[in-house]
């Protein structure tokens, strides 16, 4: 793997699990010693995660972790509906049944990993982006799929939003059983209806804890 390659996804991989939080300096010399590679493939790296709107040139300061403010979480929703209702719309017709039955009965038996503090909510996490890889398969879609590329990404980044709140993730659980239900009939209908609940839900619990814009997080040093 290429020096900039290995930088940028580890940079990438850092700011969508929050390692790198919004508003961090990506300092070159800084990220060039941690990363273990020169300052021109990191250079080549940070391009590539600006290019991404995972990060920002920052007057003075280089180029920064970009900010999730509360127009971008409404953003991507707006774009996100239509794409993900598309998505499981030709799973159901496309899919394989039994494979999605199989899902929603690990989503069904989620809470114990939501309520395991040894790592389990990142094993719930897994499952949610098997059940997103799943339905991608199911769907058979290139142009859809490519679309949808970009704003998982950042997708990821919000999702991270919900960690602090189990009774959130057991919500989402069920709203995903429910998706993954419908899809194991073949009932194209029920998963577009299900998808819209969850998605409605999620946006809910996104905004409700802020009133007006939140603040941006300044530039700082990591």
């Amino acid at each position: 793997m290429r020096a900039s390659d290995r930088a940028y996804a580890l940079l990438r991989s850092d700011i969508v699990e929050w390692r790198l939080a919004p508003g961090v300096v990506l300092a070159e010399v800084e990220q060039s010693a941690r990363l273990g590679v020169s300052r021109t493939p990191l250079r080549e790296a940070l391009s590539r995660l600006v290019a991404e709107g995972l990060a920002v040139p920052h007057a003075g300061r280089g180029v920064v972790v970009s900010a999730i403010s509360l127009e971008v979480v409404a953003d991507l929703f707006e774009v996100r509906l239509p794409l993900e209702c598309a998505a499981v719309r030709l799973a159901a017709s496309r899919g394989d049944g039994g494979l999605f039955a199989a899902l929603a009965a690990e989503f069904a038996a989620a809470g114990r990993l939501i309520e395991d503090d040894g790592g389990g909510q990142d094993a719930y996490y897994a499952l949610v982006a098997r059940l997103d890889q799943h339905i991608d398969d199911a769907a058979r879609n290139p142009y859809l799929l490519q679309a949808q590329k970009p704003i998982r990404t950042h997708l990821a980044r919000v999702r991270r939003l919900a960690r602090d709140n189990p009774r959130r993730l057991l919500a989402s659980a069920r709203e995903h059983e429910q998706i993954a239900l419908a899809l194991s009939t073949g009932n194209a209908e029920l998963a577009e209806a299900s998808m819209r609940v969850h998605l409605h839900q999620s946006l809910q619990h996104l905004l409700a804890p802020h009133s007006g814009t939140p603040t941006h997080p300044e530039p700082s040093n990591r």
